[in-house]
């Protein structure tokens, strides 16, 4: 395939998606992934596209490749995150089998949960030691999952061991954290292996929820882990251009 045939393939999938990795690409052009990395940096430079870790987004997006340590996210936004982690929590009831994503609005719902029969899964050690230490159910299963994940982040190896025992699991509920939000590039992460967690936790939960205060939407990260009309979004606020989705909870308003 000629150059130029594949930088309009690549342009096109940008405007339908908003965003791509250099992964999808490499499957869709059957090529390799350095020719696919030089298509995209060629194509940034004319100003074609924006050029960030792992792909592209559109020309003119807002993209937040750079993540923040945890401290500096704990920082961030925390009236809002208690705010929203108290309402998610408030959504867990008593037979629930619960996945909770590691992230600082996640581990604020710890604080929160009273149905104390649910059983949790998690993918953040600190996350199952906390929930340990409170009483909740199935102290092994937490650790083991989160230990296994952990390792697997750190270490780049066993992934797919542990992709298949999440696979395993059906969760009644999931609880998420995401980096940015838009309607074409849905929730996106700056990190490829977090992405394909969360992902391959989403597709084995019958309810999935993203927690996200307001700054997050219209931002775009590296990787997408879900499209937009998946998940249900718990946010502090009305956001501009998303007052008609109808699967955005603004929890201050639900709470009146």
């Amino acid at each position: 395939m000629l150059t130029q045939q594949r930088h309009e393939i690549i342009l096109k999938l940008l405007k339908e998606k908003g965003s791509i990795t250099v992964t999808e690409v490499r499957d869709l052009l059957d090529t390799s992934e350095s020719t696919v990395r030089r298509d995209i940096t060629a194509l940034d430079k004319e100003g074609k596209l924006e050029k960030v870790f792992g792909g592209a987004v559109e020309a003119g997006q807002k993209v937040t490749a750079h993540e923040y340590t945890v401290a500096q996210k704990n920082e961030l936004n925390c009236d809002a995150k208690r705010k929203i982690a108290e309402y998610a929590a408030s959504l867990i009831e008593p037979d629930d089998f619960v996945f909770l994503d590691a992230g600082t609005t996640t581990a604020h719902m710890i604080d929160f949960i009273r149905a104390t029969s649910a059983v949790f899964v998690t993918n953040a050690v600190d996350h199952a030691r906390r929930l340990a230490s409170r009483g909740f159910k199935d102290e092994l299963k937490m650790s083991c999952a989160g230990d296994m994940w952990m390792d697997c982040m750190a270490k780049g190896v066993n992934k797919g061991r542990a992709i298949r025992t999440i696979q395993e699991y059906h969760f009644t509920k999931g609880f998420f954290g995401t980096n940015g939000v838009t309607r074409r590039s849905g929730c996106t992460t700056p990190d490829v292996n977090e992405a394909v967690i969360k992902k391959t936790a989403m597709e084995q939960c019958r309810q999935c929820y993203v927690l996200c205060d307001a700054s997050k939407f219209n931002s775009i990260s590296s990787v997408t882990f879900a499209d937009f009309e998946k998940p249900i979004f718990i946010t502090d606020r009305k956001v501009p251009g998303y007052e008609k989705s109808k699967h955005i909870i603004v929890c201050e308003t639900e709470r009146k």
